[in-house]
């Protein structure tokens, strides 16, 4: 049978990787975007009117709406809450009641940032006491819950909670992860000037992460969207919230050393630090996803290793965006 994925945000940097995922899949793939929207190659809609939603799933008639779309900087959600929480709350409800009068499964990517993180609290389980640090997590959460309330009872409707993201960009800035690899070029090249004066470049030392890479997270998502679709009526009774996340542990300071070491360059010019407690925007000390429900279902939860990956990328990746 033809399968058809609906993908919004395939411009994104998770949404680009999930398109090639389908294609590799054999599924056919709508792309839709906004900003950088590419007609006819990439859909451009606006997830903010009703209509073009609508007619665009009329017209693609897809069997799943993959939704990456996302407003995912902490610090640019809390500089504009408002378009964060259209993108990240009402847009997704829409998604969900468009959906649900099509009887089109939707798979609703969330994150870790829905747990506090407190230390000692993880790994969290996929039925563990949600408490957002910050507005981005809250908004996200309330997306989970929009699309779960719209699809009540249906079945309709899957989350994903994933956490901090690294692969294929088209610029670092695109990943909290590959974006250090300017803050090492960057202490590097300051190291010798720096060296003994204390002018030097603080990474956070103390907050725990568990990157993922995107090409891993996309071929989960095709083979959850295979699972629920191949059961039909019966995944009513499957599980609703899902995660799935890497197993290695890493602080951002511990990520610059991997980069350092694979660029034989110093890391002189930088220096770990602890919890700023002072920080405008709360962040979670350690959000480790618990991936049992998905290895209940079979889906593989392997991933690929984060070092090894850098090795076999460095010549598209390592290089210094200044």
């Amino acid at each position: 049978m033809a399968k058809t994925a609906f993908v919004t945000g395939a411009t994104g940097f998770l949404g680009r990787q999930v398109l090639q995922a389908l294609d590799k899949a054999a599924w056919t793939a709508i792309g839709t975007g906004f900003s950088r929207a590419k007609p006819p190659s990439i859909l451009k809609i606006d997830l903010e009117d009703q209509d073009a939603i609508e007619a665009a799933l009329d017209e693609t008639k897809p069997q799943v709406i993959i939704h990456c779309a996302a407003n995912r900087f902490p610090d640019k959600c809390d500089s504009d809450p408002d378009s964060t929480r259209a993108l990240n709350i009402a847009a997704s409800r829409r998604l969900a009641t468009a959906a649900h009068s099509r009887s089109i499964l939707l798979l609703y990517l969330s994150t870790d940032y829905v747990f506090s993180g407190a230390p000692g609290e993880s790994p969290y389980e996929t039925s563990s006491t949600t408490n957002p640090p910050n507005l981005y997590g809250q908004t996200k959460l309330a997306g989970e819950k929009a699309v779960l309330e719209v699809c009540e009872h249906t079945g309709l409707a899957v989350v994903l909670r994933i956490p901090v993201l690294y692969g294929h960009v088209e610029t670092n800035a695109e990943s909290a992860v590959n974006v250090l690899v300017d803050a090492v070029w960057k202490a590097s090249s300051s190291s010798g000037e720096n060296e003994g004066a204390g002018a030097k470049i603080e990474m956070d030392d103390w907050s725990v992460r568990y990157p993922t890479n995107t090409e891993d997270v996309a071929r989960v998502i095709v083979e959850i969207a295979d699972r629920y679709l191949i059961v039909g009526e019966a995944r009513v009774s499957m599980p609703k919230v899902l995660q799935f996340s890497a197993e290695q542990r890493f602080t951002k300071y511990q990520i610059c050393e991997v980069f350092a070491e694979i660029l034989g360059l110093p890391l002189s010019g930088m220096v770990g630090k602890g919890e700023d407690k002072e920080a405008k925007i709360a962040r979670p000390y350690d959000t480790h996803l618990s991936t049992k429900v998905l290895r209940d279902l079979g889906v593989d939860v392997r991933t690929v290793d984060f070092t090894d990956w850098w090795y076999v990328f460095p010549e598209r990746h390592l290089d210094s965006c200044c």
